[in-house]
Order: structure tokens, then sequence, then C-alpha cells
């Protein structure tokens, strides 16, 4: 694949636009790091492990975008994404996680998502053989040299039911004499459109679920269970023998337990743990949330085991090492690191010489005013206005905002964040959900009504907090 089927920089950045304001200078820096893996991949074996990912520390205050850009970008690149905190990892020897659950964590995550692609790969099949299994559930094949007079009642029951239904659906029918065998196909085939047309999916049948007997295991070791590289299941699952239990399901729910088991029976899971270790080692993404709370504030005492102990554990990991996972080793050389945090107390240059030069571009991502409230309110793909017009609407009730009200909205979210502690674009949900928790709550009994709502309507509903400074405090 060649660079032209990628994204361009200024097309990653186009969509990114529908889904985050602003913020142009992280979209710039997160679409130059993207390409520049695509780039990598075209470079000779002996030049592409020698470059590194441009590690990216995203600086500025909380609800400004920091987290969104880095998901859309994972969704963009198809890649295999990863949001830590990192103020809940400690020093190793220490309680806490270890830095290296985040890596072990991240390939569980690609090995679920390269399952998933490949279930859609062999969907077809699957369905072609989950199809056959309840057909011959609900009309066995006949053995040989057994009369095809002989018929179950409860067959009987439901092939006169698909009699009946056919004979309504074709008109003009006129039915012909036809050999036995050919009556017994002619119904099995009957059943199968009545499947296929899912006109039995309330139907209750009995069918068999294997299940292992394998025994609760528990292991304790100083990194926890997710730190060996055993997969006991697997290692147990050819010694303890499998227990059949008959369960009595409707058609709707078979299906889906015999396409479960058709899965795994289609998928290669070698291939899938070997694409997911290749695609975590050069396509992960971790976004490595609230770095400035491990940014040691004098301590005069030694390093902190919660701050610098912790970035002194990070670093070898963003380096560029070697991590053991259940599914094999990962190695975290190409895996991509960005950073964020709002380093209200700090600043970036406080953490570790080291540590500092492993992230070698650093954006500031600006506050929000009253402009870009507005246009969050309305623009982006899952705009605020758009969500609750079409969440009311799914109880008959038509919200409609006039363009003043989107302007006091914005303004109101100004005026709160500027008097109380400044959340950005969260302020906006608060606003919202109390702008509309009359309506929400009354909605049922308001099918067929419409809600107008203006700059006045907004004032009036949000007046009692706007008010109270204090009050505001608690609920906004």
């Amino acid at each position: 694949m060649g660079l032209d089927d990628k994204l361009t920089p200024r097309q990653i950045v186009q969509e990114l636009d529908k889904y985050v304001v602003g913020q142009e200078e992280a979209k710039k820096a997160v679409a130059i790091a993207l390409r520049n893996r695509s780039r990598r991949q075209m470079l000779p074996s002996e030049m592409r492990d020698e470059v590194a990912p441009k590690n990216i520390i995203m600086i500025g205050p909380t609800g400004v975008g920091k987290t969104e850009i880095a998901r859309r970008l994972a969704r963009l690149a198809d890649a295999p994404f990863l949001k830590v905190e990192a103020s809940k990892y400690t020093e190793v020897g220490y309680v806490g996680r270890d830095v290296e659950s985040m890596i072990r964590d991240l390939t569980d995550l690609a090995v679920s998502m390269l399952r998933s692609n490949h279930s859609e790969i062999v969907s077809e099949k699957a369905a072609q053989i989950v199809e056959n299994r309840l057909l011959d559930i609900l009309m066995p094949p006949l053995p040989k040299r057994v009369s095809t007079q002989k018929h179950d009642p409860e067959l009987s029951d439901l092939t006169d039911q698909i009699d009946d239904e056919t004979d309504q659906e074709e008109n003009g029918f006129e039915p012909v004499e036809i050999p036995e065998d050919d009556s017994f196909a002619r119904t099995r085939e009957k059943i199968r459109q009545s499947l296929k047309q899912n006109k039995l999916e309330d139907k209750v049948i009995s069918i068999e679920v294997k299940s292992s007997m394998i025994p609760m295991i528990e292991v304790f070791s100083p990194g926890g269970f997710e730190e060996m590289d055993i997969n006991f299941k697997d290692m147990f699952s050819g010694m303890f023998p499998k227990r059949s239990k008959e369960r009595k399901v409707p058609i709707s729910e078979a299906r889906g337990i015999f396409m479960e088991e058709e899965f795994d029976n289609l998928i290669d899971m070698d291939k899938v743990v070997s694409e997911a270790l290749e695609k975590v080692e050069n396509s992960g993404i971790v976004f490595l949330d609230e770095i400035d709370k491990i940014v040691g504030r004098d301590s005069r005492t030694g390093p902190d085991v919660s701050r610098e102990g912790v970035q002194r554990d990070i670093l070898p990991i963003v380096e560029g090492s070697t991590v053991a996972t259940k599914y094999g080793m990962i190695k975290t050389d190409h895996i991509l690191f960005i950073a964020a945090g709002a380093f209200h107390s700090s600043k970036p240059s406080d953490l570790i010489p080291e540590l500092q030069g492993r992230f070698p571009i650093r954006v500031e991502l600006k506050s929000l005013g009253k402009e870009e409230f507005k246009r969050i309110l309305v623009e982006p793909k899952n705009a605020l206005v758009k969500q609750y017009i079409a969440l009311l609407d799914t109880e008959g009730v038509k919200i409609d905002f006039a363009e003043d009200s989107i302007d006091e909205i914005a303004s109101l979210a100004c005026q709160i964040n500027d008097q109380t502690e400044n959340i950005g674009a969260r302020r906006l949900h608060t606003i919202m959900e109390r702008l509309l928790s009359e309506t929400s709550f009354s909605a049922p009994e308001m099918v067929g009504q419409k809600v107008d709502i203006n700059a006045e309507y907004v004032r009036k509903q949000l007046a009692d907090v706007i008010e109270d400074r204090d009050l505001s405090r608690y609920i906004l």
C-alpha cells in the first residue's frame, strides 16, 4: 500500500475538524505524526528501524479537546488506541499498576480489534453454516432407509404454518403432485426461507452448549496475573473434559451462540495474534493523560514514588523496550505516545530531562471562548444541540433552538467558567442538561408537542443558578 492510499496531513485535519473545534496547531502536529508513520513504512528496512516516532505533549486546560483529538486520530488510522491516566501508576515495588501494563492492555485491545475484523470477513460463511445447523434442528435430515411418512407432530405444525403463509403469499399457486422425497426437500427449503426472512426468530429450540470444566485458579505475583506469559485457559482446556449442557433458547439467541462458535472454528487465532502484535508495534497509540500529575514538586527527601519514580519507569517504555504479554513480546520502539496535561502548577520542563527528550513536539491548546462554544454547540457531527434534538425526538418531542439561544448558552458558559473553575467545553454539557432537565423529565407526557428554545427561555431556566454564584459552583 503506497502513500497515495493514506490520508494526507491536510485531509487528516479536515477529518478532525468534523469533531474538534479550533486547536489548529495541535491538529497539524498529530496529522504530521500520523503521516510520518506511513512514510516510515515506505523506507528501506535498514532505515525504517532507525526512524523513531515523534511523540507529542499537548499542553492546555481541561475541556479544550486534547483527548478528543487523540481518540479521533486513532479512529482515522484504524490503530490500536489506549487512553490511560499517568497518575494511576506507581514505581515498581510499590502498590499500584506498573507502567508495562499499558502495553499489555494495548495488546489485548489490538487482538480484540483484529478478531472483530476477521469475524466480518468470515461472517457470510459462518451465517451459512449457522443456518444449516438451525435447519437440521428444526427438520433433521432423513436417515437412510427410513420412511419419509413419519413426522414429528411439532414439526408438522410448523410446516403447516409455513404452508399456510406460503399459500397466502403465492396468489394463484396451483399445488401439483410431486414425489415424496421431493416433498421433504421442498419442506426443508420452505423452512430455510423462513429462517432467512427471520420469521421463526421467536420459536424455542433445544441446543447443546459446550463448556470446559476449568477450575478457578488464582495466581499471585509481584506484577499481578496479567504479567504472566501463560494462557491458563488454553493450557488446561485439553486436560479437563468438556461438558455439554442442553438449553432451550429462541432461534434468535441460538443464532448468536452458534455464530460465536463458528467464528472460533473459522478464525485462525494464530494469524490474528500475529497481525495484532505487528499492528501494536507499528501503529499503536498510547494517550498518557494527566502527565503533569507525575511531575515532582520540590521533593527534598528523594524521588517521589508516585511522581518522579513513575517518570523513570515510563522512560524505557517511551524510549523503546520489550514488554512481555500473554500473546508474545512487544517492542515499544515505534509506538506513538501522546501525552497531555494542564500544567497549572508545573511546566513541561519540570519533567525529568530524559523524558522531555522523548517528547520532542509540544503544542499548546488555547482556552475556549464564546465563539468556539457557539461552534461546538452546532458544527461538529456529534454536536450537543444535535444530540439533544435526536434524544427527545425518540419521545416524539420536537426541539427547536433559535439562533439567539445558542448565543446565550455560549455566553453563559463563558461567564460561569470565568466566575468558577474553567472546565472548558464540558461546561456546555452541564448547562444543556440543566436547560432541558424539565423537558427531558416530562417528555413521555409531551408526545407530539414542540418546544421552542430562545434566549429568554435560556435565561429563565438558568436564572437561579447564574444569580447565585456560590450555588453555581456545585450545580454547574
